[in-house]
């Protein structure tokens, strides 16, 4: 009755930015819903219904709306106190050496590139804590060649923007299919697992909260089509 929980396709964004015009979440949300349209907070001008938490345009799986301003309270103060677990699933360039590890690398804005973040020095303004637990599911070097990828499962202390994604930018194994923070590499050059992605490949697999009750709930988002196609080649 309060929340609603969806698998968002990746390629959609949460909500408007106030400068394009083209289809969002929040939209489709509004006129699902019509009696929730005043759920929510303003982005400035911005009206976001339903919306508590977002995941970048690129990243698919699980993401939670409030259809009531109770559920929205609920789920706002959970991730105010850090309660919500979100697990992400994503693959990586490279051979990540440690098997699981910790990253803590305060993230600042990027000194070259407004949409970017950055973990580097010489990044602008505030510096804010950022960490991320994480865990190798499968190595896998691909077609006998010399590109080898990582499948992660990473789950995230703080909510940083791009945090993921900065992140193991920083540990020199950015995600595939990341124009912004990965290498400008040929798709053809990336084997077969890189050449599936024609986007970000980043899942937001599984999300724990508790509802307006005070019922635990864990959501799993299925993995997309490009997702099992990459993980059928690596599981060879």
């Amino acid at each position: 009755e309060d929340i609603i929980v969806l698998d968002k396709p990746a390629g959609l964004v949460v909500h408007p930015d106030g400068r394009t015009t083209e289809p969002s979440v929040s939209e489709w949300f509004g006129e699902k819903y019509p009696e929730s349209r005043d759920v929510g907070e303003k982005l400035g001008d911005i009206e976001r219904p339903g919306v508590v938490h977002r995941i970048d345009r690129e990243t698919s799986g699980v993401l939670l709306l409030a259809k009531t301003k109770k559920g929205h309270a609920v789920l706002k103060e959970q991730f105010q106190k850090r309660e919500i677990e979100k697990i992400y699933h994503l693959f990586v360039h490279g051979n990540l050496k440690d098997d699981h590890g910790t990253i803590n690398l305060p993230i600042g804005r990027s000194a070259s590139n407004f949409r970017k973040r950055s973990a580097q020095r010489g990044a602008r303004g505030e510096m804010r804590e950022a960490v991320t637990y994480f865990q190798v599911l499968k190595r896998a070097v691909i077609d006998g060649s010399q590109t080898s990828v990582s499948f992660i499962e990473a789950k995230p202390k703080t909510g940083r923007t791009h945090q993921i994604r900065v992140n193991f930018q920083a540990l020199h194994h950015p995600i595939l299919g990341d124009k912004l923070y990965g290498p400008k590499i040929a798709p053809r050059n990336l084997g077969e697992v890189g050449q599936i992605f024609n986007r970000l490949a980043l899942h937001a697999r599984a999300i724990t909260f508790k509802t307006v009750s005070g019922q635990k709930m864990t959501i799993e988002a299925p993995y997309p089509e490009d997702f099992q196609k990459a993980l059928a080649i690596i599981n060879e």
